[in-house]
């Protein structure tokens, strides 16, 4: 059976360098929302990140609970958010590994985090290259093992690439795998507005407005 997936934005930052005091407050306001629900809601076995700076610090003030009692938290670069401007291009590995020794960095893409050249045709900000990074990283998640994941991603990514929902920063909302081929997701009722009431109920087509290369 495929895992109950908890989509995370991650919270209000200063770009990649790390967390504005707000978003430090907003990660507070979730960690005590939604930790107490774990493992009696979701038993959650895998924290997936993607590999910058406010992603991770994200995951670490919400979930850091979770994190000393066992869960694992990976990053993969395919979880990153969609532009190429400054403050979408991740670190090196190496910096990050330096700063953040909890996270298991050894499933990252080696051409992270590059995301312009012709090698990292994957990562570009087209609007298939998102529908279709954001099909293949559903399809990684469907074939998972854990009852639940929690992805702590970005809001263009998780929007245009996976779900036409809007995120604002430091909400989530939980979804089930329907069944079939295709990658289909259902969202739980009461996440409709995010999980914390945050978050715009309308929705968007995928890859909506990104440009075709």
């Amino acid at each position: 059976m495929a895992p109950t997936v908890i989509l995370v934005r991650h919270a209000q930052g200063l770009h990649d360098p790390e967390l504005t005091e707000l978003g430090r407050d907003q990660c507070r306001q979730v960690r005590d929302k939604l930790v107490p629900r774990i493992p009696k809601d979701f038993d959650v076995g895998l924290i997936i990140v993607s590999p910058m700076k406010r992603t991770i610090q994200t995951a670490l003030l919400m979930f850091g609970e979770l994190i000393e009692r066992g869960v694992p938290i990976m990053a993969h670069a395919g979880w990153q958010e969609n532009g190429v401007q400054p403050c979408d291009i991740g670190s090196s590995i190496d910096e990050l590994k330096a700063m953040f020794p909890q996270v298991d960095f050894s499933q990252v893409d080696p051409v992270f985090p590059d995301k312009s050249s012709p090698e990292a045709a994957f990562y570009h900000e087209t609007k298939s290259a998102i529908i279709n990074r954001g099909q293949t990283v559903l399809i990684e998640l469907r074939e998972r093992p854990e009852k639940a994941v929690i992805v702590v991603s970005h809001s263009g990514f998780l929007r245009l690439g996976c779900t036409g929902h809007w995120f604002m920063n430091a909400d989530w909302r939980v979804f089930e795998f329907e069944e079939g081929e295709e990658v289909k997701l259902r969202q739980w009722e009461e996440t409709k507005a995010g999980g914390m009431g945050w978050s715009w109920e309308e929705t968007v087509p995928l890859g909506h407005g990104l440009p075709e290369p």
